[in-house]
């Protein structure tokens, strides 16, 4: 069975990027957010296996929509997608209970290697 990822950016063009990379290795992507707050809301309506999460995002981060969602459900699979510099938000992410974490610009098997791995 696949597993059904929901992806989270602020950028369309970044989400459609992430969703090609993936559909072809057998995830299935149910939902897609453009902030932290469509997340949490998609997240509740979607039960989705794994959350591809942008740190920065407008309305409400990443990391804030990360501690909500593990708020409502401790066992949710979060992997967060930041761009380079951001080392000290991923610490904060892995502690909030991210499971993993991906820095952009990524490669396709990164993606996958670490979304297959949960």
């Amino acid at each position: 069975m696949s597993k059904k990822v929901l992806v989270v950016d602020d950028a369309a063009f970044m989400r459609m990027s992430i969703k090609n990379m993936i559909t072809k290795h057998g995830f299935e992507v149910v939902g897609e957010a453009g902030n932290g707050n469509e997340a949490v809301a998609k997240y509740q309506e979607l039960k989705p296996d794994i959350v591809t999460m942008d740190i920065t995002m407008p309305e409400k981060t990443g990391l804030e929509a990360l501690k909500e969602i593990i708020g409502m459900d401790p066992n949710a699979t979060v992997i967060m997608v930041s761009a380079l510099g951001q080392e000290a938000m991923m610490k904060d992410a892995i502690t909030s209970g991210a499971k993993g974490f991906i820095v952009k610009p990524f490669k396709e098997d990164i993606i996958v290697a670490e979304l297959s791995k949960l």
